[in-house]
């Protein structure tokens, strides 16, 4: 910042305007010597510039150091926080999935490979996918939404419990956990690496019609044998809540909580459910697998992948939600949108595009 002539700096001593007038009176030898000393400190500044690559002496005389220091090839903690009204929402990096791009259904392969390139996404060996859930402090409150993928999926995920202390949170803080769906990344972190609960004073809540296809031990019987473990890890991850009396689930038009509404979102699979939250008007949707790629699926909502139950009600949903988030300007949570997976939707000529959260710090005002 430029101060105007008349401020002064605090503490510091105005200046009278005659020692200004005095410096601009000096006699003219002095400045010639001046000027003579300032050419001879450039001279030898060019004389020393000229010598120092040729000796290897750097410039100053200083030691080189003997090595740089190592590379730190960590990232920092999976955690970014988003003032929602009075709500406080912390988004949560579980870890990363590498999906094929074989597995968008109802897309030829270039176009889809083209999509990709627009967004400068790699996809030899997969597209790296985000894996997050998200938990809200509501005041009242500690809600977790899905627990990502413990040690399910190998060790590139498994990071929620740690990056929810990382927050500043205890698991043993949360006190409800609201289910998107019984995928094993989203249900798998219900339980610790020794098989004990993770959030041990949680009630853990899903939509009933998830309930009765995940945890039926007929439909899994009936499954193509390649889905059955995802049955399997579903039943494990709740069972030690259901035999703690912790385990509930909820009709499409249920009322959960305060601030909270159930958004029915079938498709990827019978009970997919987003949840809305509502602050002071502000709302967040988070909706779970809505969106699995963002390069392609906001213009081509379309597009469906193999894992959805019901491709084509996944895509009825999909485009409803996305409707319905513009219309209403609501911001969004996304399991599978790039870390922090939080922003809004805008509708373009062709399709939707993804509008990611700028970083920033908590602020009342907005």
């Amino acid at each position: 910042m430029v101060l105007p002539p008349s401020a002064t700096r605090h503490g510091s001593t105005p200046r009278p305007q005659h020692l200004f007038l005095a410096r601009a009176a000096a006699p003219a030898r002095s400045q010639r010597g001046t000027l003579a000393r300032a050419a001879a400190s450039i001279a030898l500044g060019v004389a020393l510039f000229a010598v120092a690559p040729l000796s290897g002496v750097p410039l100053g005389g200083a030691s080189a150091l003997a090595a740089p220091p190592a590379q730190i090839k960590t990232q920092v903690p999976g955690y970014y926080r988003l003032g929602l009204g009075s709500f406080e929402v912390t988004a949560l990096y579980d870890g990363f999935v590498d999906l094929h791009v074989g597995l968008l259904k109802g897309m030829g392969v270039e176009q889809i490979q083209s999509l990709l390139a627009r967004m400068f996404l790699e996809h030899t060996d997969g597209v790296q996918t985000a894996v997050n859930a998200y938990l809200v402090h509501t005041g009242e409150r500690l809600i977790l939404v899905d627990a990502g993928s413990a040690a399910c999926f190998g060790p590139t995920l498994g990071q929620v419990v740690a990056n929810i202390r990382a927050a500043g949170y205890a698991p043993e803080a949360v006190d409800t956990v609201l289910l998107t769906h019984l995928h094993p990344d989203h249900v798998c972190g219900l339980l610790s690496a020794d098989g004990s609960v993770a959030f041990p004073n949680a009630t853990v809540w899903a939509a009933q019609e998830d309930v009765d296809y995940w945890l039926s031990e007929a439909v899994a019987e009936a499954a193509p044998e390649g889905n059955r473990p995802f049955f399997t890890m579903a039943r494990q991850a709740v069972e030690p809540y259901q035999a703690a009396g912790r385990f509930r689930s909820f009709g499409r038009n249920d009322a959960l909580l305060p601030g909270v509404t159930v958004i029915p979102t079938p498709g990827h699979t019978p009970g997919h459910t987003s949840y809305l939250f509502d602050s002071g008007g502000q709302k967040l949707l988070v909706w779970g697998d809505v969106v699995h790629s963002h390069s392609v699926q906001f213009r081509h909502p379309e597009v469906a992948l193999e894992f959805d139950t019901d491709q084509d009600a996944a895509i009825t949903a999909r485009r409803a939600v996305f409707a319905r988030a513009v219309e209403e300007g609501w911001r969004i949570a996304g399991a599978h949108l790039p870390f922090p997976g939080l922003g809004r939707m805008r509708a373009e000529a062709e399709g939707f595009a993804w509008v990611p959260v700028e970083f920033g710090p908590i602020r009342d005002s907005r």
